[in-house]
């Protein structure tokens, strides 16, 4: 009987699956290796054009930044020239207020009566002067009382002057007259 010898065949046949087992195990491992190559690229590809789409974004919004900076800084022009405008027109609109207040200063200033200082803050005046007795001082409030661009006088300090007669200081309000307007002109 003839002897067949199978085990060369089959060892044969398990080197072959062998290698075909690592030339696959090769060529998948080149496919998965390409692959990983190749999403690195795209990949690589997308966070380049993501960063220079936040690199524009970046510029955009520092030049919005400045821009606002720019618009904060008109707006704050625009109120400083506003608060002018509406400073020079308040001037504007007192200066005849106070060429009137002068001369109702005049007007009520009673004979032996004389003023040695004059203050106005706000709508306060502040009155020093020198009289000739204090009947002239009580004299003075009633006429700075009865005019149309004095009110409440006060009388803060009256003392004996070194001269004779009185010192005086008081203070007095002052406002406008109500005008009627069929007229125009001031109510007493």
């Amino acid at each position: 009987m003839p002897r067949i010898n199978l085990l060369p065949w089959r060892e044969q046949r398990r080197e072959e699956q062998q290698r075909q087992f690592l030339l696959l195990l090769g060529l998948v491992t080149l496919l998965a290796l390409g692959l990983l190559f190749l999403a690195d690229v795209v990949l690589g590809q997308a966070i380049d054009r993501q960063e220079a789409r936040n690199a524009f974004i970046r510029r955009e919004v520092t030049a919005l930044d400045q821009r606002i900076h720019e618009i904060n800084e008109l707006k704050s022009r625009r109120q400083q020239l506003l608060d002018r405008m509406k400073t020079i027109q308040s001037l504007q609109g007192n200066r005849p207020v106070i060429s009137h207040v002068f001369d109702q200063l005049v007007r009520t200033l009673p004979e032996g009566v004389y003023f040695t200082s004059l203050k106005m803050t706000g709508n306060q005046l502040a009155v020093s002067g020198l009289a000739e007795s204090n009947n002239r001082v009580s004299s003075l409030m009633r006429h700075m009382d009865a005019s149309d661009w004095l009110e409440a006088p006060n009388l803060t300090e009256v003392k004996a002057a070194a001269e004779g007669g009185s010192q005086f200081q008081l203070g007095v309000t002052q406002t406008r007259p109500v005008t009627t307007p069929a007229s125009g002109e001031s109510r007493p």
